[in-house]
């Protein structure tokens, strides 16, 4: 007997905080959702649940205009009729970090566990794409499923899935991750709206349900059928008990109840019978034609991009790991102003914020948000380097010259370091309260005299360095028991390479009195257009484009740096060239080159195209756009007018350098179009390898045959790599999360610069003219050539380094527990990428994550410099432990499977603890 079909009805609200409104209007919106909401739940029993759309930040919201209404909220939430969490915003995937997803998962349940117990449900109902790693986060959180509406084929908002599908016959799939954990899959295979607005006019009943639970048994492998009843933005529909009731009279072989996740799940997995199609890996609509997969919003407002890598950089890479630091050294760790600094940073993270796909109000408020965070964030580095550095026993630079001004240097990647850092130290200064009078304060900082001084490292070495008087400079100190200090100091910057900083770790100098100078090493400019060092040469061609020889493996890499122009009559969503058009490039373009720098420690060559392009798209373009015409299908061109567009690019090659850094800026006065950076590889390969969240994806250079889309544009977080045996080439971005491989022959990796359109797109006319990003931009990237492999031979670690900025800071000369050189951890596996080191908020112990790069099992051995209580393993909840041992002070191998995340505790010993 063939079981009885079930028709699951799902109240819910897809809820976007700012899209085609500005976040208030929205949330105008939904206080008078939820207001409705409550008073449906009180007046009728029969109104079984409803699903905050797996976002916590909903209640937040809410609760700031309703605080009274927080008692009843709870009533509900706990009762079970009101779903929360687990997250606290709905990101998108692949334009936040690893860490940043971590952290979302934390504060959605940290925030869930205030009202009752947050749903263990992987909700991502209109995520652009998903990334590999995503099964395992989920196992890590306790949840053991994923519902989804994009990246299986095919997607959009029709979305509908072929019998004959290369990734899944059912809407029920087992979806593994690269590490080999598993979760069921939910597709929204007729969307997350396929039961929106249920009539209860009995003949309108009859036709929607024939069709609705038609399309619904297409794709379903059980008698188990799904409906949403909600859809972006959408009122709740408050008569479902009585649609459900005419329902029932109409189909009486088919049970129709208000259902919710878990009950749906639970009913899933009891009737699953038929052996479900398995997908592994990232969820990107690969078997698509290319169109509707929304890539391009990787390169929308590239600004925002920007804007949102340095706030997350700061918060994962510098301020937590100093003010774990910080903590063990007496200053407690700040849980609260990290989180409000992490839920402001996420507040931009919903796709239709971080994408740059919403209008133009929408995306000033992120400029402000994203400048909150990092406000935030600076305050803690400046309270928690302090801290460390007044801790650090700097006594010994007494012996190698007079008057030693010392400075901390910081490395807070998970690699030794080496590079070029600068620093600011004041010389001399005088505080107001001294009662002088100004302009004598004045004179006698301008009398400090700069001479005579060296740099020099705790064995007394003297340092190449180059010195910058910025003069008299007004500043002031903010004691903690005092009024504000106003002042007047004069100041240097000091320039230099700090070398072999360890992981995790500080490096203390000084700037002393010392007759003797720092020995003069060679200088790295080899020529009026070439610079080279000891792994690598640089030549400039009179077109600006560079060649770059790599000296380890002979390999020569020509044509770098070309400027592509194309234009773009797309929108926010979508890019679309001009039918015909034949990109512009600088290539044979004569540019302006001359040495910019030329010091001890570095090189730079300034190179300057003065190049013209078309001014917009022609008339037409605003004509379509007004008129609804489908972005695939417009016939627009480029205007004739020209505009200058002069590109300002320096290269510099550190002495150590492993790669060539690129700082690009322009001044973009043109509206409708692309700008990308060429570099060809002329590497045989047809995969390449790119930066994911907690993983190194291998993807196809060659798009899959159902691929229409002339382009083949692909998400990356911090790097690209396109390798053979023997060789291999990295393209290190900060904030460009765009890219493509081209099919050129060359494998050339063209990086997106800038894009600029004039409306959102989607499903109206919404002009956003601050999305053509008119002005000044500057963009950095970096370019390593390696031996193949990126791991093996620090490529990869190289270009993860690129993201993090160097911290330092002055203090003085005094006696300390921390060692002048030193860092809390040391471990060895070049497979191991470090991701983070934090405070536990519930039990205060150390967290530190890493993720295991490659796709075999490695091991990695961890040492302790400091005394330790326990080490235990757990996961990026922090809310288990398994524990391995009682201190790592001698070394502790860990063993890391394949893609593993894994999450290391540790209980320090803080009585009398010492950095050594």
């Amino acid at each position: 007997m063939e079981q009885r079909r079930t028709a699951h009805i799902i109240s819910h609200t897809h809820w976007d905080r700012e899209w085609y409104l500005p976040y208030e209007k929205h949330h105008v919106r939904l206080v008078e959702l939820v207001d409705a909401l409550l008073d449906k739940l009180d007046q009728d029993p029969d109104f079984k649940s409803f699903c905050f759309d797996g976002q916590t930040i909903i209640l937040e919201d809410y609760l700031q205009v309703r605080p009274g209404q927080r008692e009843r909220l709870t009533k509900y939430i706990q009762e079970g009729r009101i779903m929360i969490g687990p997250w606290y915003i709905l990101q998108d995937a692949f334009l936040t970090s690893g860490e940043a997803n971590v952290r979302n998962m934390q504060v959605g349940h940290e925030d869930s566990k205030r009202f009752g117990e947050p749903a263990k449900i992987g909700y991502f109902p209109d995520t652009f794409g998903l990334v590999g790693q995503t099964p395992q986060l989920m196992q890590q959180s306790g949840i053991t499923n994923a519902f989804f509406g994009r990246g299986v084929k095919p997607t959009g908002f029709n979305n509908t899935v072929s019998d004959g599908g290369y990734e899944s016959s059912f809407s029920e799939l087992m979806w593994e991750g690269p590490d080999g954990s598993k979760v069921l899959g939910i597709l929204f295979a007729n969307w997350y709206s396929n039961g929106n607005e249920v009539p209860t006019d009995k003949e309108e009943a009859k036709k929607f349900w024939d069709r609705k639970l038609a399309d619904a048994e297409k794709y379903a492998s059980t008698r188990e059928l799904l409906f949403m009843n909600g859809c972006d933005h959408q009122p709740i529909q408050l008569d479902v008990p009585e649609a459900i009731r005419v329902a029932k009279e109409l189909y009486p072989d088919t049970e129709f109840i208000h259902s919710n996740f878990i009950d749906y799940l639970a009913a899933v997995e009891g009737a699953m019978e038929r052996e479900l199609s398995s997908v592994r890996g990232e969820l990107r609509s690969q078997r698509t034609d290319g169109w509707g997969t929304l890539v391009n919003t990787a390169s929308a407002r590239v600004y925002l991009k920007q804007m949102n890598q340095t706030g997350q950089m700061l918060l994962e890479k510098v301020a937590e790991p100093l003010a774990t630091f910080a903590d063990l050294l007496g200053r407690p760790y700040p849980h609260d102003l990290l989180t409000y600094a992490w839920k402001t940073l996420m507040q931009n993270h919903p796709h239709d914020s971080i994408c740059g796909c919403s209008v133009d109000e929408v995306h000033r408020e992120m400029v402000t948000r994203f400048d909150k965070s990092r406000h935030v964030a600076e305050s803690i580095v400046d309270t928690s380097v302090r801290t460390i550095a007044d801790a650090v026993d700097t006594t010994g630079f007494e012996a190698y010259g007079e008057e030693p001004l010392p400075l901390v240097v910081f490395n807070t990647t998970g690699w030794s370091r080496t590079g070029v850092v600068s620093v600011e130290l004041e010389v001399a200064k005088i505080y107001e309260r001294e009662g002088i009078r100004a302009r004598e304060m004045t004179e006698r900082m301008k009398a400090v005299s700069l001479a005579g001084r060296v740099l020099v490292d705790t064995e007394g070495n003297a340092i190449p360095c180059t010195v910058e008087d910025l003069g008299v400079v007004f500043g002031y100190d903010l004691p903690n028991d005092k009024f504000r200090q106003p002042f007047l100091t004069r100041k240097v910057r000091l320039t230099f390479q700090a070398e072999g900083i360890p992981a995790l770790g500080l490096h203390t100098y000084a700037w002393v009195l010392r007759s003797e100078e720092a020995s003069q090493l060679s200088s790295l400019v080899t020529g009026d257009r070439s610079m080279a060092n000891h792994l690598l040469q640089v030549e400039i061609a009179e077109d600006g484009s560079y060649t770059l020889t790599d000296k380890r493996t002979g390999r020569v890499y020509t044509d770098l740096g070309i400027y592509e122009s194309t234009g773009d009559i797309g929108n926010e969503y979508m890019y679309k060239q001009p039918e015909g058009e034949q990109a512009l490039t600088t290539k044979g373009l004569p540019a302006q080159v001359r040495v910019l720098e030329d010091s001890a420690y570095r090189a730079s060559f300034e190179i300057v195209h003065e190049w013209e392009i078309p001014a917009s798209a022609e008339e037409l373009l605003g004509t379509e756009q007004r008129e609804l015409v489908g972005w695939s299908v417009r016939k627009a061109q480029r205007s004739n007018k020209m505009v200058p567009f002069t590109i300002r690019t320096v290269l510099t090659l550190d002495r150590n350098g492993r790669g060539v850094q690129i700082e690009t800026s322009y001044n973009n006065q043109a509206q409708d179009h692309r700008l990308r950076a060429l570099f060809p590889t002329d590497v045989t390969a047809s995969t390449h390898d790119v930066d994911s969240m907690f993983e190194i994806v291998k993807r196809s250079i060659e798009p899959a045959p159902e691929w229409t889309n002339p382009s083949n544009t692909q998400h990356q977080q911090a790097f690209v790599d396109v390798s053979e045996a023997g060789a291999g080439l990295t393209v290190a971005n900060f904030g460009l999360n765009e890219y493509e491989v081209l099919r050129d022959g060359r494998n050339t990796i063209a990086v997106t610069l800038l894009r600029s359109v004039g409306e959102l797109g989607d499903w109206g006319y919404f002009p956003t003219p601050e999305a053509q990003c008119i002005g000044e931009h500057t963009v950095r990237m970096e370019v390593i050539p390696h031996d193949g492999d990126g791991i093996e031979s620090g490529a990869y670690a190289e270009a993860y380094q690129f993201q993090v900025p160097w911290t330092a800071c002055q203090t003085g000369v005094h006696a300390g527990r921390v060692s002048a050189v030193c860092t809390p951890f040391r471990w060895e596996s070049r497979a191991a990428a470090f991701s983070s080191l934090k405070m536990s908020p519930e039990t205060g112990d150390m967290m530190l994550r890493w993720y295991n790069m490659s796709a075999q099992p490695v091991d990695m051995v961890l040492n302790a410099t400091i005394q330790t209580e326990q080490l235990y393993k757990t996961t990026i909840l922090e809310q288990s432990a398994e524990p391995f041992a009682s201190e790592a002070t001698e070394g502790v191998t860990l063993p890391l499977g394949p893609c593993e995340i894994v999450t290391i505790g540790v209980k320090p010993v803080r009585v009398g603890v010492n950095y050594e």
